[in-house]
């Protein structure tokens, strides 16, 4: 594999993104092919002269010009290959998905967001709700044109070629430890101690003891049924 520094010499070492200088060997009304020094042409496509519509390719090119193209894709197994004369973006679409995280640059602050340049075809957005966790009235008073931060991607339109962008989303929600607190008896209120008394002084059973009576009888049934189903299981077995 070649290194930046090195030319290519065959089409393994050709990747995309990657910077060419060429020969225009022929030239076509659908663009033009060019000799990169690997044995094969690559097409540079009339598409892919200018980023203005480009009407003849005789217009930018000529046979026997030197150029500087880049990568823009390689089938090796056809032997293929597709040049432009368009920077590609650092970031390609294909590389842009929910849930990635870029550092960017703040090329623009409007009153609802702020947009960040990360190297993509199109700056994203920063809604002015994803700048911070708090409320933020103002973009301004977070960011300023020149901030380089770190965003994260919250939703992607390739049609419409727009890129959501949260910073919000990259901050970690403050964590509480709480101790299970063991359970406590709540106190009676005064009228509660007052009725207590009344009601033990003219012997009446506290609707508590009650209740308590109550579970300590099923409890008592509930282990008398159990004793009487093992001695039944003990006395089959033993027969």
């Amino acid at each position: 594999m070649t290194t930046e520094n090195t030319a290519p010499t065959t089409i393994e070492d050709i990747r995309p993104k990657m910077q060419v200088q060429g020969t225009v060997k022929k030239i076509d009304l659908y663009g033009a092919l060019v000799d990169i020094g690997i044995g094969r042409l690559g097409l540079l496509h009339i598409s892919q002269l200018s980023d203005q519509h480009v009407k003849n390719v005789t217009d930018i090119l000529s046979e026997g010009q030197e150029i500087s193209v880049w990568v823009q894709d390689v089938d090796r197994k056809k032997g293929r290959i597709s040049l432009t004369m368009l920077k590609p973006p650092a970031v390609s679409w294909s590389e842009i998905s929910e849930g990635g995280v870029f550092k960017g640059t703040v090329v623009r602050v409007e009153k609802f967001g702020a947009f960040i340049d990360f190297g993509a075809e199109r700056p994203g957005l920063v809604h002015v709700s994803e700048l911070a966790q708090g409320y933020v009235g103002d973009p301004s008073e977070v960011v300023s044109v020149g901030d380089e931060i770190e965003v994260k991607v919250i939703g992607v339109n390739r049609r419409k070629k727009q890129i959501d962008l949260s910073v919000r989303a990259l901050e970690e929600p403050a964590t509480t430890f709480s101790e299970e607190e063991p359970e406590t008896e709540a106190l009676p209120t005064a009228m509660e101690l007052a009725l207590r008394q009344a009601m033990e002084s003219s012997g009446m059973e506290l609707p508590q003891a009650r209740q308590s009576k109550k579970r300590n009888k099923k409890n008592r049934r509930r282990d008398d049924r159990e004793s009487i189903f093992a001695r039944t299981l003990q006395e089959h077995s033993s027969e």
